[in-house]
């Protein structure tokens, strides 16, 4: 049987497994990227570019700080690649009072972690963004949010960790993992080929689920179908990030067209389902909605093309990161909940350094496998 091996196998080539690829060799470990697909074909190639700490869980917080603070301002020089980051600011708008508690309650997270948000209402709003219409009576905003482009931050951390030695093989679907004198050591593909190392980091999005429950593991993961659509190109009309409470989120790219992203929910009576990828007429219309509310000066812009993704949604909404106690060899990056493009590069510098034997530069320890009951009190089936 022919292996191969290296000291980190990675499961996965979105921003998070090729920026951990990246920072593995940077620290001199040799890597293997096993991608079902196509480089970043998951939901980081399938979002809506933003770059926001604001609106999230406290527990995944410190992960979003690190990487506006530390990583996103220094790509375009590091990966040799722009990923077109703009620091320019999040506004999320609101037109009722539930929306207002909702943003109110953003802003005390916020103001935990030391971010400026800022409630706005009335004429405050539209001195931020003049399109932004009337019926938006409220709205939250960060200055230090922003916006990048998925794809060529992905394809960035893609192209140093290959300049640096990081060996990649596409359409290599992973069917299992194999336990080794009491290690996770192994990688089973559907072709039949098996790759070794000494640490094997999961970074596959909701497919990881599957792939870990070979080794007796489980995260409560499940898919979520999410639509992004590009209008053709307009004048520059703002260049912060925009979002409503109504769930729509979005950018106007270098380019001139807007970028907006949203789920409906509604997959499965639409007949979608994890196995495929769909792109229907109903998830797009909802967005161009659901934006045209808040913006109506964009209506008359046409959409050139949809995508569609499914993300990896977490049952209390912030990600599995980092290794398991009982199951050494094996480190998890599982449920990012539609949350993971903004700290990705953090969180693949994280497992760089869980991999190297690190103590890590962000704590994680609210984000580990064992704060759910069945990890913590279920008996080794996996041994």
């Amino acid at each position: 049987m022919s292996v191969k091996i290296a000291d980190v196998i990675i499961i996965g080539s979105g921003i998070v497994g090729s920026s951990a690829a990246y920072y593995c060799r940077k620290k001199g470990l040799s890597v293997i990227v096993l991608e079902a697909e196509i480089i970043g074909h998951g939901g980081s190639s399938r979002n809506g570019g933003g770059v926001r700490q604001s609106g999230r869980d406290a527990r995944e917080l410190p992960l979003a700080m690190y990487a506006v603070k530390h990583i996103w301002p220094n790509l375009k020089e590091e990966l040799g690649v722009d990923p077109e980051y703009m620091q320019k600011g999040y506004l999320v708008c609101g037109y009722n009072e539930e929306h207002k508690r909702g943003i109110e309650n953003r802003i005390k997270v916020a103001a935990a972690a030391g971010i400026e948000m800022t409630l706005l209402q009335g004429k405050d709003i539209q001195e931020v963004n003049p399109y932004v219409s009337e019926h938006v009576t409220c709205a939250g905003w960060t200055p230090s949010d922003g916006s990048a482009n998925p794809l060529t931050a992905t394809l960035g951390f893609y192209k140093r960790a290959r300049e640096l030695g990081a060996q990649y093989y596409t359409h290599e679907v992973v069917v299992k993992l194999q336990i080794v004198r009491g290690s996770v050591k192994r990688v089973l593909t559907e072709k039949g080929n098996v790759y070794e190392g000494s640490q094997i980091i999961v970074a596959a999005g909701y497919e990881g689920r599957n792939i870990i429950k070979t080794v007796g593991l489980d995260v409560p993961v499940y898919p979520r179908l999410v639509d992004v659509i590009i209008t053709e190109a307009a004048a520059p009309m703002f260049d912060h990030m925009i979002g409503g409470m109504s769930g729509f989120y979005g950018h106007q790219t270098n380019h001139g067209s807007f970028v907006f992203g949203n789920s409906t929910g509604r997959e499965q009576t639409l007949g979608c389902y994890a196995d495929k990828l769909y792109s229907t007429a109903y998830n797009p219309a909802f967005i161009c909605n659901t934006v045209g509310v808040d913006i109506p000066a964009l209506k008359p812009l046409k959409i050139i093309r949809t995508w569609s993704g499914w993300i990896d949604m977490c049952t209390d909404g912030v990600p599995v990161i980092g290794e398991v106690k009982d199951l050494p060899g094996v480190i998890l990056d599982i449920g990012s909940t539609g949350h993971g493009f903004c700290p990705g590069p953090a969180v693949g510098q994280t497992l760089a350094e869980i991999a190297n034997g690190e103590e890590t530069s962000v704590d994680i320890s609210k984000l580990a496998y064992e704060r759910f009951d069945y990890a913590t009190k279920s008996k080794k089936y996996y041994a």
